[in-house]
Order: structure tokens, then sequence, then C-alpha cells
């Protein structure tokens, strides 16, 4: 198979299941509500070495938050409830309370329930007060600029993460032009986030290392500099490969976004520098969901 003339491999990328929530975060200008957005996925690369992975989803008009104010909807991915939770009261916490005119609302309601405001309104030393509308609590914890309002909890749900794919291209600027390509049009879309530093990887990792200590470390089939001492799986006019990580709420949501990913990636021909399309896997051994290229791109 192949896309503009770039070779689809006949591989699959293997993901595997997680718990995700969404939190709706808003301000009095785009911009702040973005800052604190920025601010809170910081850090949130992979639950490797960060607890979570995390990202913007996308941002919302007025009209589209809970108080009628710009705002930015973010998804957190753990490997349970109780480590998201963890870390949306440390995130949530130092990132989206400390900004200026910042207010943070659960962006799902059905599931299990994690922490959202109940533990972060001691930070009002007693003077918070608690306001229920309908079925939500809500707290209003007074700060320096007015007060902070925080829904008491959001909700969990079963999740994807780790669908991949691998873009092969003779130089790392081509490479790197082509998985630019390829994020901008996966942004676009709802229900997934690119949780990597600009949505790309650029040190894809196999499962265990040759140190114990360690339990994930370079995969070394698709480095270059590695092709004459390995079981390289780079054919010669390979000079760089990059690779983008999508996590979303559904595996529907995973494949439609590496669909789009990849066809962007592959949408100005071999002369932009990409021979090949492949993607990530262990043999199956590592997640349950297995997305065939050919079946994602048919």
């Amino acid at each position: 198979m192949n896309r503009h003339g770039i070779v689809i491999e006949d591989t699959f990328a293997e993901a595997f299941g997680m718990q995700a929530t969404r939190v709706i975060i808003t301000a009095p200008e785009p911009r702040w509500a973005r800052e604190a957005a920025v601010s809170m996925t910081g850090f949130a690369t992979s639950v490797i070495g960060c607890g979570v992975e995390a990202g913007i989803e996308t941002e919302l008009a007025p009209e589209a938050t809970p108080d009628g104010r710009p705002g930015v909807s973010v998804l957190l991915f753990g490997m349970s409830t109780k480590a998201i939770g963890k870390q949306l009261e440390k995130r949530v916490g130092q990132c989206v309370l400390t900004s200026p005119g910042s207010a943070v609302y659960a962006g799902m309601s059905a599931g299990e329930r994690v922490d959202l405001g109940r533990k972060l309104r001691y930070f009002g030393d007693g003077h918070q007060i608690s306001k229920l509308i309908g079925a939500r609590r809500y707290w209003r914890l007074p700060v320096m600029d007015g007060e902070f309002i925080c829904e008491e909890s959001t909700a969990c749900t079963a999740a994807v993460g780790g669908g991949n794919f691998l873009v092969l291209a003779r130089s790392q600027r081509q490479a790197l032009r082509a998985c630019e390509r390829a994020v901008a049009a996966m942004r676009r879309l709802e229900n997934v986030i690119l949780p990597f530093p600009g949505g790309i990887v650029r040190s894809g990792s196999k499962v265990g290392s040759k140190y114990p200590a360690l339990p994930a470390s370079t995969n070394h089939l698709y480095c270059p500099t590695l092709r004459g001492v390995t079981d390289s799986r780079l054919a010669p006019e390979i000079g760089a490969v990059l690779e983008i990580v999508v996590n979303g709420l559904s595996d529907e949501d995973v494949r439609r976004a590496l669909r789009v990913g990849i066809e962007s990636a592959c949408a100005a021909g071999r002369e932009s520098g990409v021979e090949r399309i492949s993607a990530g896997n262990y043999g199956g051994k590592l997640g349950k969901f297995h997305f065939p290229l050919h079946e994602v791109m048919a």
C-alpha cells in the first residue's frame, strides 16, 4: 500500500488501555486560559516517568464553557483513576489555582469520580464556601484577585494510549516537516491528544533494557547511527525516523487520528523526502489494541 508514492508498511501500531479525564479551564481572556492549560500539562509526556500523559484537547469559545468565559479543554491519561486523581490535585493546585482569573470545571460527567476541588478547597483556610447546583458541587476559594471557582470532582473513563506511527525520511529536517504537517491536522480532532513536545517523539523506545533498572530504552532498530552494528530495520537511504504518539478516549478516536496524521504526513509525496510510514509494536505483547496500518488507511 502507498499514499502519494510513499510506502505504508504492512504492520500495526500497538496501544494499551488507560483511564482518562477531561477538565475545562476558563479565564477572562483566551490567553490566560491557555497559559494555565500549558502549565498544567507540562512534564506529562509518558507515564513511564511523568505520572500522567496530558495535553490540550481544544480551545473553547465562551458559549461552550460552564461560566461563559473563554476556555481550554485538557485531557489527562493515566494507568489508574488513583494516578489521575493524584496528578490532578497537584497540577490544578500548582498551575490553575495560581493562574490569574482562572476557574476549573469537570469535563466529564459519567464514570468513576476523582477529586478536583475537594481537597484544594482547604487552601481557602476556612474561608472557602461551596454551592450545590443540581448534583454538582462547586467551591469558591478567596484569592488575591477575587475568587477561584473549582468543581468538586470530575469523572474518568476507559481510554486508549500509545497509538503511533513512524515517519521514515531521508533527512531529519524532512521527517520533521512531515510530522509537523501531521500534527497540525491531528490537533484539529476532538477526544485525542499528542502528549510529546510539539506532538513529535525523537526517542522512540522499546520495552526493557540491558540495564535491569530501566523499564524502557532506545528503539535501536530505528536508530540510523546503529544501522551497521544492530539488526536495523532501516534501508540505506533513511537518515532519520520520527514518531507521533496519540492517546484517545476510544479506539475509534485513535484510529481516526492515525488516519488523518498519516494522510497529512504523506500529502507532499516522495519529493518531500519521506520514504516509508511504519508503526511501533512489540509483537502484540504490550497492549490489547492493535491498529493495522493498511486497515487504518483502507
